[in-house]
């Protein structure tokens, strides 16, 4: 791809920067596994239900869209609610205490591949953000250490604050992309999630990308993907001047 073609690139937070996808993953299937443990009466939740229902949507709306998948009704309650609460926001509460502990306990670490990325676009002008639907992009951001990377973070805080709905909605990436001084249609989203890219694709962004991180190829680019990659490390310009030595002896230096 020309980055010269763009201002921005749009970077989802978890399983695109960093392996926290991991661990919401592990998160959600705790609580769900356990929330229905207790009621007896629903087979187990699974990682094809994390990729249908609740992977990068905002945490309330992920409970909200599993337990219709079940058939099963909770109150709403209030975000305000303790974790053991009976309620879609109890339930989701529940899932960032444990989220919370995991993080502490085990940390987490960029992707190699995206930090290069991260790095490559630096000189070239093009500036980045983060788009996240978790309210703890900060911290994860500070525990990856890539806080000082992004200025503009558009997260699942800043969205509520703002009134913006939450991704396959396009409006948290629009609202990036005009906090970078640009347009969609001069920004790359980057994302790892079906919803995200349906975000992209909705909202006439110049280049949606797809990092499969186990979503799938194929569901990525059917959710409005233009290109699919495994590792952020693919899309390094291919612009690095090394240092070569002509037939005279003399030191200059080339593109490779």
């Amino acid at each position: 791809m020309n980055w010269d073609d763009f201002d921005a690139a749009l970077f989802d937070l978890d399983g695109v920067l960093t392996p926290t996808a991991d661990v919401h993953m592990h998160a959600w299937d705790a609580m769900f596994n356990a929330y229905l443990a207790q009621r007896g009466d629903q087979p187990p939740y699974t990682s094809r239900d994390y990729f249908d229902h609740v992977d990068g949507k905002p945490r309330y709306d992920g409970v909200r869209a599993f337990l219709a998948s079940r058939g099963i009704v909770l109150p709403e309650g209030d975000p305000s609610d303790p974790a053991d609460a009976e309620t879609v926001c109890g339930l989701g509460n529940r899932k960032n205490a444990v989220f919370a502990q995991i993080l502490e306990t085990e940390g987490v670490r960029p992707y190699p591949g995206s930090v290069a990325l991260l790095d490559a676009l630096a000189p070239l002008g093009v500036a980045v953000a983060v788009v996240s639907s978790s309210r703890n992009a900060p911290a994860v951001l500070a525990a990856a250490g890539l806080a000082d990377r992004f200025t503009v973070v558009v997260d699942g805080s800043v969205a509520a604050a703002e009134g913006l709905a939450g991704k396959p909605s396009p409006e948290t990436f629009v609202r990036a992309a005009e906090l970078l001084g640009t347009v969609p249609a001069r920004s790359v989203v980057l994302e790892d999630a079906i919803s995200g890219v349906q975000a992209g694709r909705d909202g006439g962004f110049g280049l949606v990308v797809g990092v499969d991180r186990g979503a799938g190829a194929d569901a990525l680019t059917a959710g409005g993907a233009d290109l699919v990659v495994t590792d952020l490390a693919e899309l390094v310009p291919d612009r690095a001047t090394t240092p070569s030595t002509d037939p005279t002896g003399t030191t200059r230096t080339t593109e490779s």
